[in-house]
């Protein structure tokens, strides 16, 4: 612990390696906490959730113990909404209702009128404390979370908020400068940094992307027939641009589609892809470009630039429309009234793909082979 002060003081990194089971967590929430006492830092552990809240719970207790009164000391646990959501029809076999169009007539939408005058009382919460206060309350628990990191002394949270660019900038780009993170069995951060940014396709992922298309197109041809106002309406916001992603990006409602830079977000997008039914064949191009990749006997590497170029000469995709591609799905999605997202998975991983291998060309490869079935991989 006298080592862990040192690197506080220095304000520099530290590397703390021991075996499990001897009190790592403890250890640090207890010197980071009597430090945060002494400096008013924010701490942003973000390990297992329900495990730390509760060391953080005891040693809040021993601290009010010993000193003979309450703490104004705030420390919660955050996570996903699918995991805070209090909504009355949302069961296990109903996740789908978290996803849809029509989530927003949740209860919660009450914390956007009241719960943001009232300040989160000190104390430590678990998700189900959050949930249990929600209900009381009418209150969203994921948002009344979110909102209260600006006042937290302790957040604990996954490594995803931090290190997840899809996500990060949603949640974490509110701590201070000087906050104090803490990465609990930090030998996991490899991995997490390489899959937030990855992407892996196999033959039978791609065979389902193939049914998707056509469930898409069925649907398309159904609401032209029915409400093509609404595809008419879906185009006029294609040509103003994608201004409305950030926007639903705040609700955590599609955060599986990569994160794009903004000049993107403003631009218009091409016109070869603002149509559904141009969209989807675009979609279908490409997926059998990719699907012609995966035909290989051995290993192949290359660079996204090399197979962009590829891409451009077989099929006549350009890059720019790719770097859409996320986007203009879950738009597609949107205005489809999708309710069963996940079944769409498949063509949202290879939406995906296209996004990233077309936005970010260094640190980045694309890999083909035929073994296990597997990739490409951006």
């Amino acid at each position: 612990m006298r080592e862990l002060k040192r690197t506080l003081d220095a304000k520099g990194h530290g590397v703390l390696e021991m075996p499990s089971g001897t009190g790592k967590t403890v250890s640090l929430l207890a010197l980071i906490i009597a430090y945060q006492r002494k400096y008013e830092l924010p701490l942003t552990p973000p390990p297992t959730l329900e495990q730390v809240i509760e060391e953080l719970r005891k040693l809040l207790n021993f601290y009010e113990k010993q000193e003979g009164e309450k703490l104004p000391f705030l420390g919660l646990a955050l996570s996903s909404r699918k995991n805070l959501c209090i909504h009355p029809e949302v069961t296990l076999g109903l996740r789908k209702l978290v996803h849809s169009t029509t989530s927003p007539r949740s209860p919660g939408q009450e914390f956007d009128a009241h719960g943001r005058q009232v300040p989160l009382p000190a104390g430590i919460y678990n998700l189900d404390d959050l949930k249990s206060l929600g209900r009381r309350q009418g209150w969203c628990p994921y948002f009344l979370a979110r909102y209260s990191i600006l006042h937290a002394n302790v957040v604990v949270y996954s490594y995803h908020y931090l290190l997840d660019p899809k996500i990060a900038d949603l949640v974490s780009k509110e701590l201070a400068r000087k906050a104090v993170v803490v990465f609990d069995e930090a030998h996991n951060i490899d991995n997490v940094c390489i899959d937030s940014m990855s992407v892996n396709l196999t033959r039978r992922i791609l065979d389902r992307c193939q049914g998707n298309l056509e469930t898409l197109k069925k649907t398309v041809l159904r609401i032209k027939e029915t409400d093509e106002q609404r595809l008419r309406e879906e185009y006029r916001r294609l040509v103003e641009g994608l201004r409305e992603a950030s926007a639903a990006r705040e609700t955590d409602a599609h955060l599986a589609n990569p994160v794009l830079p903004d000049e993107v977000l403003k631009e218009a997008v091409p016109g070869s892809i603002r149509t559904a039914e141009h969209f989807l064949g675009f979609l279908r191009r490409l997926l059998e470009y990719v699907k012609w990749r995966l035909r290989v006997q051995h290993v192949v590497q290359e660079s996204p630039p090399a197979f962009l170029s590829g891409l451009a000469q077989r099929v006549c995709i350009q890059r720019k429309p790719l770097r859409f591609c996320a986007e203009r799905l879950r738009s597609l999605l949107h205005t489809l009234e999708i309710t069963d997202l996940a079944d769409f998975s498949p063509l949202t991983l290879l939406a995906n793909f296209a996004t990233l291998v077309s936005t970010y060309a260094k640190g980045k490869c694309c890999c083909g082979s035929s073994r296990n079935q597997k990739r490409p991989c951006s």
